[in-house]
């Protein structure tokens, strides 16, 4: 079986610490849908999957280019290969 890098369960509350706190300057709205698809890709599909789901929000203006590289940063600080 192929391995896929990740989110590290076991860095898991940190992570999503981590994550709201880059987020809570959105709109609440947004920022509960961002939080919780980001958490769902990373830690089910991949990093990748997150990633671009990052770059999309990016392109579609939700979020700003600073924040997407700190939250792409965050996913590959807190990932690994399983």
């Amino acid at each position: 079986m192929k391995r896929i890098r990740k989110l590290d369960m076991r860095r898991d509350y940190e992570f999503r610490y981590l994550l709201g706190q880059l987020l809570k300057d959105l709109p609440e709205g947004v920022q509960g849908s961002l939080k919780g698809t980001i958490y769902a890709k990373s830690s089910n599909m991949g990093i990748r999957e997150a990633r671009d789901y990052i770059l999309q929000k990016k392109e579609e203006g939700v979020v700003d280019e600073k924040l997407a590289k700190k939250l792409i940063d965050l996913l590959y600080k807190y990932s690994v290969y399983r």
